[in-house]
């Protein structure tokens, strides 16, 4: 059976945008789910499990990005993606689960 990709609209939230740290975060989490998992930026798409992807977006503070992902466990994977994104982040230091 063939499945449609889960997509979201997500707002960068922290201060300085998505620049290499909160790329490593997202990327590290990203590689946790099977499915497929993209950014798109106009019409721009990169894989989220590459960091030198994700900084070509050049995703400063406010910018919308669509969230997209196709396999087995692609709604939980963009809801917790999308929740680290709407969060700012977590500190440094900060575990993701």
């Amino acid at each position: 059976m063939q499945t449609s990709p889960i997509s979201r609209v997500i707002t960068i939230q922290n201060e300085q945008g998505l620049h290499a740290r909160p790329a490593e975060m997202f990327v590290r989490l990203a590689k946790q789910y099977e499915s497929r998992i993209c950014l798109l930026r106009n019409d721009r798409r990169v894989e989220a499990t590459s960091i030198i992807d994700l900084l070509t977006l050049g995703a400063a503070q406010g910018t919308q990005l669509t969230l997209e992902a196709d396999g087995p466990d692609a709604q939980e994977a963009v809801d917790a993606l999308a929740k680290l994104v709407e969060n700012g982040f977590p500190q440094e230091d900060a575990e993701i689960d």
